[in-house]
């Protein structure tokens, strides 16, 4: 899976194929993930992917149908789920999603199959992206979403947690007492300006329809030195479905 990953990432340019998947696409990856995560692991080769077991789903590579890689662990009822839309920009957000995934039984872990510049995920509902995170928030399963940002840009802050468009609960406040403790420096956007990094009109948020989201936000020196500690923080935090 490491290097399924890193390849899958390394692949992504901001010149890479892409297209929209059309009203009809769309429809089908929600039925077909929907099956999915049932047990039935027939439906999503029409769109391209190729799926391993029932356990991971992975776009047809060097094709316009640059449309994610998903996977779920089948140890436990599902969780969570750990959203990476931006996983060649925000550098090794991809690798803190495979490790969350891992550390967390029952979690599914989606990841962006294009380049931001060819498709943003977090702000166009117009992707198979946001239809599958879509579907696992009607299911109730909480969501934790994983960005990046320059250190420049905040350089008092090491994290930044919100809600995204949603109020802050407490599975929010958990996490950044959980981040404190860690000592990482934390800027709580329900509380404190956060300079742009509050994701107040991220799509998954916007459509998660009461279940938890986290928007977690990680300087470049955190994504590179303390991942292993953001792991530890964000598994600790008591985020999964009940």
């Amino acid at each position: 899976m490491d290097s399924l990953l890193r390849s899958f990432t390394a692949a992504q340019s901001a010149r890479q194929p892409y297209r929209h998947p059309t009203a009809a696409e769309l429809e089908t990856a929600a039925t077909g993930f929907a099956a999915l995560l049932d047990g039935d692991r027939h439906h999503l080769r029409d769109l391209g992917f190729s799926v391993h077991g029932d356990t991971l789903v992975v776009q047809e590579p060097g094709t316009e149908r640059a449309w994610g890689l998903y996977a779920i662990d089948r140890s436990a009822p599902p969780s969570l789920v750990v959203e990476v839309p931006h996983p060649s920009s925000d550098l090794r957000t991809d690798l803190i999603g495979l490790a969350l995934f891992r550390r967390v039984p029952g979690a599914v872990l989606a990841v962006a199959g294009a380049h931001r510049r060819r498709e943003d995920p977090a702000h166009d509902t117009r992707t198979v992206f946001h239809v599958v995170t879509t579907l696992l928030a009607r299911r109730d399963l909480p969501q934790v979403q994983l960005h990046g940002f320059k250190d420049r840009t905040l350089p008092a802050a090491d994290v930044v947690l919100s809600a995204g468009a949603a109020e802050a609960g407490a599975a929010a406040r958990r996490s950044a007492d959980r981040f404190a403790e860690a000592s990482f420096r934390v800027r709580r956007a329900w509380d404190e300006p956060c300079r742009g990094l509050a994701g107040t009109t991220n799509v998954q948020s916007q459509a998660a329809g009461g279940t938890p989201f986290l928007h977690v936000e990680l300087s470049r020196t955190v994504r590179e030195t303390r991942r292993a500690d953001v792991v530890a923080a964000l598994a600790d935090a008591g985020l999964t479905k009940p």
